[in-house]
């Protein structure tokens, strides 16, 4: 199989045609398989290449499930046992109301960061953010924005399915490619801070109606020490690789803890530590439910990646590159920005970025670190548009219509460019 090249052709008719499919609401998984056997089809390839194009894609990916249905364990701890929701209102009480967007989008980067799906994050907080909107005026324009660009920030430095697509993409430790995007993390809740400030008064405001209380649910939450158990051992893990790495201890040099062991093993010592025990199947089932999505969109990911790795696609991109004189450095957060969009998924659109465009970006010179931070970075920019299921979850949750909703995009790709610029400038041209 590897001596057939598809033509790049049938890999942009393949992968437009899973495009417009997913748009029209057909299933990602599937509209991403039709779109590689059709575009591996008329791009010269006969049934039994077809067929091997797609297992090698598919077989391609699965390092990135075994750790995603991994972390499942990790997220369905802190999801069911109410450790996020604790994490986020000790945050929001700390600063008080009248820092309450600090307060708002620091919680939603932290509980992200911690391991909670992005979507299921800015659900975890809006109920506290209507409460304050309520009781402060601030719009919900102002509230989505600071909740989706502090998740955004989040979702680079996380073990979520997106960090761990960029790290298997270019064959990188989790822990390296989170501790690289910190510094444009930063900049991203800096930013989504300044943007729900200067809109607070713009927009619908909160109304009484809209507030929920829940007194009874929020008395059953952990208290905050054990609630952070599990995220502050998966950070404490992690970080062994890197600071072997860095002290240079070569006794050890060969002793390498995968996030396979890791994220399991931190969620299990977080329900123990939270005295969860007992509910071990129900919390394991529940991150299996929620992982289950995620890993059958990756492995539609990587039925359209081995087409576009099988063809000379990457090949005329670089042409094209090289033609305009403009630095091979920008494929990397370009790839990042144009397949998520496509897929209106961030951890979709790095699979096919980094499965598809991977060589010809570290073909141009660019560290596989540096590149999986830009293109991991650029996945954020306009990842939030209509055809996903994040749009929708988001706006649900701050009960805005599809017009109000649509209004916050572009904050969104404000912020999510603001990661990549800094991502950009500081590992493609600085470092």
């Amino acid at each position: 199989m590897d001596t057939i090249t598809i033509s790049w052709i049938g890999a942009l008719i393949g992968l437009a045609l899973a495009i417009f499919l997913i748009l029209k609401k057909l299933n990602p998984l599937y509209a991403l398989f039709l779109g590689a056997i059709v575009g591996a089809l008329i791009g010269g390839a006969n049934l039994d290449e077809t067929l091997n194009t797609i297992i090698s894609g598919t077989q391609s990916v699965m390092g990135t499930v075994i750790r995603v249905l991994a972390a499942g364990i990790l997220a369905g701890v802190m999801m069911e046992s109410g450790a996020a929701e604790t994490i986020a209102l000790s945050i929001v009480q700390k600063f008080g109301e009248k820092k309450a967007l600090i307060a708002l989008s620091l919680a939603t980067m932290i509980i992200t960061a911690v391991g909670v799906f992005i979507p299921v994050a800015v659900l975890i907080v809006a109920p506290i953010a209507l409460s304050i909107g309520n009781k402060t005026g601030i719009s919900k324009l102002a509230l989505l924005v600071a909740l989706s660009g502090g998740g955004k920030a989040g979702n680079i430095i996380s073990p979520n399915p997106n960090t761990i697509a960029a790290a298997n993409g270019f064959q990188l430790e989790l822990s390296d490619v989170m501790i690289r995007g910190l510094i444009p993390a930063i900049f991203g809740l800096i930013m989504a801070v300044v943007l729900a400030s200067l809109l607070k008064k713009k927009g619908t405001k909160v109304a009484d109606a809209e507030v929920v209380h829940n007194d009874a649910q929020m008395a059953n939450y952990p208290p905050l020490k054990k609630a952070i158990v599990a995220p502050l051992v998966a950070v404490i893990l992690l970080m062994i690789n890197p600071i072997i790495s860095i002290l240079k201890i070569d006794s050890l040099a060969s002793f390498k803890v995968d996030a396979m062991y890791i994220l399991p093993l931190a969620g299990i010592i977080g329900m123990v530590a939270m005295g969860q025990t007992k509910n071990i199947l129900k919390y394991t089932a529940s991150g299996l439910e929620k992982m289950t999505p995620t890993v059958l969109i990756l492995i539609g990911a990587g039925a359209i990646g081995g087409l576009i790795s099988h063809s000379d696609l990457s090949e005329q991109i670089v042409n094209i590159i090289d033609a305009t004189g403009i630095s091979g450095t920008f494929l990397a957060p370009i790839a990042g920005i144009l397949m998520a969009a496509a897929t209106a998924s961030t951890s979709t659109g790095v699979i096919i970025a980094t499965g598809s465009f991977g060589e010809a970006i570290l073909n141009m010179g660019v560290s596989p670190l540096d590149a999986a931070v830009m293109v991991h970075a650029g996945a954020t920019v306009i990842d939030s548009l209509p055809h996903g299921n994040y749009f929708h979850v988001t706006g649900n949750s701050m009960n805005m219509s599809l017009q109000q909703r649509m209004s916050v995009v572009g904050y969104e790709a404000i912020v999510g460019g603001t990661m990549t610029i800094v991502a950009t400038i500081l590992y493609g041209f600085i470092l």
